[in-house]
């Protein structure tokens, strides 16, 4: 990480030179649909966007204010909560602004921080999903020392390296993207700001940031999908030599929610990024973003309420608090 710092911070210096942005605002091409088929989708990607700020905070409530969720699974559940309305927020209502208003343009600094934010939040929740699948090891694998070895600075530690790492690769392509140039044309193929969208409107040459995307993706994704697959494999195991069948359904219990949502981050991100038809945006991969960016934050509450008894058995008590008040 250190070495793809100093290299993208070579490259800026070198190229302050020709750092002549042009063009200081740039136009969503959004979905391309009717009048009426925009309305539609404005309302329908509206109460999506409800139904996940909604949830994840749902979420991070149930884990705050009930005392048996005080522990380092949910603890990291949250963060994927705190991700996933970030996630919503950065993108969503940009989205919303373009389907009112198709020829709204977005302005230079508003878009390459959108970009950021984005490649920040993706970051940092597949080294979440990656810390979550830890924990779940640790629990199934060693019980008996799960206390001793998920301890709260361990579990706090964890948490904020995956920030901070997130915080830190967005950098990186943030820093190769400000000094390229950006002559015309301003239209931008996707629904917000996505990198390898935005880079194919630089008129500089731009393989160096298309590498290192596909390098970042392939560092985030590839790596930590297998450190999960083979977590999962030595879970499974564990949990096949569990002698009651009441142990083992509530053990797989706790690691299929998980699961679900790792199989929908993981899965289409790697199709989107590192799959054969890397740095096409045309409509395919549009609206597989569309379902990465804001099906997947709006599901993942879903996934762990209907699939977690603890998150159920919390809020009817949180919920039966509140009547009996």
């Amino acid at each position: 990480l250190l070495i793809y710092l100093i290299f993208a911070i070579f490259l800026y210096y070198r190229s302050m030179t020709i750092n002549q942005t042009l063009i200081r605002e740039f136009i969503l091409m959004g979905f391309s649909v009717g009048p009426d088929m925009r309305m539609f989708l404005f309302g329908l990607f509206s109460l999506m966007y409800v139904f996940t700020l909604l949830g994840n905070g749902v979420i991070l409530v149930l884990i705050c204010l009930d005392s048996k969720l005080h522990t380092p699974m949910y603890f990291f559940l949250s963060h994927l909560a705190i991700v996933d309305i970030s996630y919503a927020c950065n993108t969503v209502p940009q989205m919303l602004a373009n389907l009112l208003d198709p020829l709204k343009p977005v302005s230079y600094a508003g878009c390459l921080t959108q970009t950021f934010l984005f490649l920040t939040f993706a970051h940092t929740e597949c080294l979440l999903l990656v810390v979550m699948s830890y924990d779940r090891y640790v629990a199934i694998c060693h019980p008996l020392r799960y206390s001793v070895i998920m301890s709260w600075r361990v579990c706090i530690t964890l948490a904020l390296t995956s920030w901070a790492l997130g915080y830190l690769l967005a950098l990186v392509h943030l820093i190769l993207l400000l000094p390229l140039p950006f002559c015309g044309p301003q239209k931008i193929n996707h629904f917000f700001c996505e990198i390898l969208a935005v880079l194919k409107l630089a008129c500089a040459d731009t393989h160096i940031n298309e590498i290192l995307v596909l390098a970042g993706a392939a560092s985030v994704l590839i790596g930590p999908f297998f450190s999960i697959v083979i977590s999962y494999m030595r879970i499974i195991c564990a949990i096949l030599q569990i002698q009651s069948g009441e142990g083992r359904q509530k053990a797989f219990s706790t690691c299929s929610s998980h699961l679900c949502v790792v199989g929908l981050f993981y899965g289409t991100a790697i199709i989107m990024y590192i799959g054969p038809k890397h740095g096409n945006n045309k409509g395919q991969q549009k609206y597989l973003l569309l379902f990465h960016s804001l099906f997947n934050p709006m599901l993942n509450p879903l996934i762990y309420s209907l699939r977690n008894n603890e998150v159920k058995g919390a809020l009817k008590r949180v919920l039966g608090k509140e009547t009996l008040s």
